[in-house]
């Protein structure tokens, strides 16, 4: 292991003044299982399963295909001509699926 003698070195009476119980002290809170959390925080960003979110509008903008891309046949979505793995047209199959 590295030692570092460029820090300042306790003297005599410092290692003496440190007792065992505030070692052991130290310890115990160092490995303190307590988390703090924030309830008010954590149930704002909760979502639960089945919400309802019929009052929530999403916009999406939606790009056609372009001429450099393809639809794989297997997976379904559209990849640019350098993941075609085989195929053409219909047949067209990406690298993910070969």
């Amino acid at each position: 292991m590295a030692t570092d003698y460029d820090t300042p070195r306790k003297t005599d009476e410092e290692l003496h003044e440190e007792s065992l119980e505030e070692l052991k002290a130290r310890r115990a809170d160092a490995q303190s299982g307590q988390v703090d959390i924030d309830e008010e925080e954590a149930a704002e960003n909760l979502e639960l399963p089945g919400a309802d979110l019929s009052g929530e509008e999403l916009t999406v903008r939606v790009v056609p295909k372009q001429e450099d891309e393809f639809t794989c046949s297997r997976c379904f979505l559209v990849h640019h001509i350098t993941q075609l793995a085989k195929g053409e047209g219909a047949k067209a199959v990406c690298k993910d699926c070969e």
